[in-house]
């Protein structure tokens, strides 16, 4: 039975995790990032939902008619 040659793993793990880590530096690279790094004012703001101003009934399987 031939036995598994891991001689080659090594170099193979580092250069996949090179690979990986030049891939991600190029994409972070070509992302834009804002260049004004001022804080904005949070404010907060009320939303109103629509089931806030009427009330509704919760109808169970069993309370519904027979048809």
């Amino acid at each position: 039975m031939p036995q598994l040659d891991t001689s080659t793993w090594l170099i193979t793990i580092i250069s996949m995790l090179l690979a990986l880590f030049i891939f991600f530096q190029i994409k972070i690279s070509n992302h834009p990032f804002p260049s004004n790094l001022t804080p904005k004012d949070m404010a907060l703001t009320l939303h109103k939902t629509p089931w806030e101003d009427k009330w509704t009934k919760i109808y169970l399987p069993l309370s519904l008619p027979l048809h």
